[in-house]
């Protein structure tokens, strides 16, 4: 069901482009993992933070020049979004956690499709991926279809897990 869409939603923000983009892109391309098959260690960390968290969507997206392509997902049939409409982006621009209680109520991410529309998420947590070097590949991240306030404890997890993806990324 759509939820009712008024002023607050006519508009969003996209996802700012971070200054370094072009070598943050091109440490994103030397790790062989955009457009990659399926992998396994990839897809028990999303199928545990689900769980763990009890979310029904959960990420590990990859965030390129022009979208965000999902190396792992579960409860989404989406393999990939629009970079300018991605909360991830705005997670690797900030290089820092970002937790959105309620996408509704928030100014950029209200008037988003992804919010007003499939897959209608309402929170979001995630986590930047980074590399050796300091830059944000992409992002593990949960979200909800109702507001959320993920607790400290649920954040910390999600962090160890991020951590477990780096690790992951550089093999």
């Amino acid at each position: 069901m759509d939820l009712p869409k008024d002023d607050r939603h006519s508009s969003m923000q996209s996802a700012p482009i971070p200054a370094d983009d072009a070598e943050r892109l091109a440490a994103l391309w030397r790790t062989g993992l955009l457009d990659s098959p399926p992998a396994e260690a990839f897809n028990r960390v999303t199928r545990s933070v689900a769980a763990l968290l009890k979310v029904p969507i959960a990420l590990v997206s990859l965030v390129d020049e022009k979208r965000q392509w999902f190396l792992s997902r579960v409860g989404l049939a989406a393999t990939e979004t629009p970079r300018d409409i991605s909360f991830c982006g705005h997670a690797i621009a900030a290089r820092q956690t970002l937790h959105v209680v309620d996408a509704w109520l928030d100014p950029r991410f209200a008037g988003n499709p992804l919010v007003t529309g499939e897959p209608h998420i309402r929170a979001y947590l995630g986590v930047p991926l980074m590399d050796d070097h300091g830059q944000a590949l992409g992002t593990l991240c949960v979200l909800d279809h109702r507001p959320r306030e993920f607790s400290a404890e649920e954040r910390q997890i999600l962090e160890r897990y991020a951590t477990a993806v780096e690790h992951l990324m550089r093999r």
